[in-house]
């Protein structure tokens, strides 16, 4: 593991360096040392990018997904007539991230696909940054303005030529696309509908103020899905503050379901820089997947929840749709417009479809003896009209307390209908001797005061929204 730190650590030097160096260029241009930075200069200029050479914008056939048939060429009107743009319906921009082999991902051509299944009269331009976005991590971020101003312009000819609605306009952008796709919001003459930033980028990004990475005031309606927010060795590759005025953090952000983190960290230790794209490929590009399992599955769409904090959800403290309280995942998500961003949690599965059933458990505990040194280890199963989800594990988050209620969430990937019935199920796994389990648990409903007792227990399904 010492090998990853150390990996780490030179990566992080050098980001910070790199910024370093940008700054103290702008301030010595004038300087007697200008000529020893121009390098330097050239390097991080944007001004540097030949507009021509920025932004390419293929527009998909849905019979060709991951093929770029056709481009739409900014300044050549009659390329918009060749590769059949329709000026009347959805247009969607879709901005890839960065990338070392210097091609699109396996991703593109599945999301691609599920847009047109979900729309299919839309137009999905694939802007292709390639050329800039091959670069070493930090020099593709500093050039992600530069990529964004050009498809700033693009928009803007396309409102100007097409009488394009921009309120049928939608960006979304992966990791550096997302930031990209703030950029072009941003600098476009007149306000885009909506942006969704799937995964935003972290690294160059953290902290940075508004106007230096995806903000709400990019476009009329800016949502991101955060799955790769966990700092891990000192860098989270995912933007962990929320910059929409929709944020929503599947399993808090920082773990899916499915992924092998320690793998990762393993491999970027063993091979470098070159096995990043591998190592966070599963956590980094769920939030890709989460987003074409939204646009496959119309009928049964994930659901979100507003929470103070993604400690306070893992209780299950935040199942409530009243409101607006709760959101759907995705490409169905409603508008939000707020002052502040709003932050919302959900649970997931390991494979699509991703989405899950949430309940809140609060069971009210009794005793007149000291349970101090109890660690039981509780589970539930739960029976309704349609199926059954047994044995189920309540994760305590702090010792068992009794004369106070304990909220837990519960989540099942089974649909079981309408509740009937539940099973509670209790086991000490401390080192206490079978009589004293016996004289702790003697009696759960019968009142017995030298028992532990189960006063109530209540049940909220968030999905249904019934107690």
């Amino acid at each position: 593991m010492r090998a990853c730190q150390l990996w780490f650590l030179c990566f992080v030097v050098l980001d910070a360096d790199a910024q370093k160096v940008t700054s103290l260029e702008e301030d010595l241009i004038d300087s007697p040392f200008g000529n020893f930075f121009d390098p330097l200069k050239d390097l991080f200029d944007d001004k540097n990018d030949h507009p021509a050479t920025v932004a390419k914008f293929s527009l998909r056939n849905p019979s060709h997904p991951d093929d770029d048939l056709c481009y739409i060429i900014p300044g050549q009107p009659e390329t918009l007539a060749a590769c059949t743009f329709n000026s009347t319906s959805k247009t969607f921009l879709v901005i890839h991230g960065w990338t070392l082999s210097g091609m699109f991902e396996s991703w593109m051509p599945k999301l691609v696909s599920a847009l047109y299944e979900r729309e299919q009269t839309a137009n999905v331009i694939v802007v292709d940054w390639l050329s800039s976005a091959q670069n070493h991590y930090v020099v593709a971020a500093q050039k992600t303005k530069a990529v964004g101003r050009e498809i700033a312009r693009f928009i803007d000819w396309m409102e100007e030529t097409t009488n394009m609605p921009l309120d049928k306009l939608h960006l979304i952008g992966y990791s550096l696309g997302a930031h990209v796709a703030g950029f072009a919001g941003s600098h476009a003459s007149n306000k885009v509908g909506r942006i969704t930033g799937l995964d935003p980028a972290g690294p160059d990004f953290e902290g940075e103020h508004a106007h230096r990475r995806l903000s709400p005031d990019d476009a009329h309606f800016v949502d991101v899905l955060h799955t790769f927010t966990r700092g891990s060795l000192g860098l989270s590759i995912g933007i962990q503050q929320p910059i929409g005025h929709l944020d929503i953090y599947p399993n808090g952000g920082s773990f899916q379901p499915g992924c092998n983190l320690r793998g990762a960290l393993e491999k970027i230790a063993n091979f470098g820089i070159f096995a990043i794209n591998d190592a966070v490929k599963c956590e980094h590009e769920r939030s890709i997947h989460l987003f074409i399992d939204s646009l496959l599955n119309e009928q049964e769409p994930a659901k979100a929840y507003r929470c103070g904090s993604n400690d306070m959800f893992d209780r299950g403290m935040c199942l409530s749709c009243r409101k607006g309280r709760c959101n759907t995942v995705g490409y169905g998500t409603s508008k939000v417009c707020r002052p502040r961003s709003v932050q919302m949690y959900t649970k997931t599965r390991a494979s699509m479809p991703f989405r899950v059933y949430h309940y809140q458990l609060k069971i009210h505990f009794s005793s007149k003896v000291n349970t101090s040194e109890m660690e039981p280890s509780l589970t539930i199963s739960l029976y309704g009209t349609k199926g059954e989800s047994e044995n189920l594990e309540l994760k305590l988050k702090e010792r068992l307390e009794t004369n106070r209620t304990h909220s837990f969430l519960v989540v099942t990937e089974t649909d079981i209908g309408d509740l009937m019935m539940l099973k509670f199920k209790w086991m000490e796994t401390n080192s206490w001797s079978v009589s004293n389990l016996l004289k702790m648990v003697s009696s759960w409903w019968s009142g017995n005061s030298d028992g532990v007792e189960v006063h109530k227990i209540r049940v909220r399904s968030g999905e249904k929204q019934q107690k």
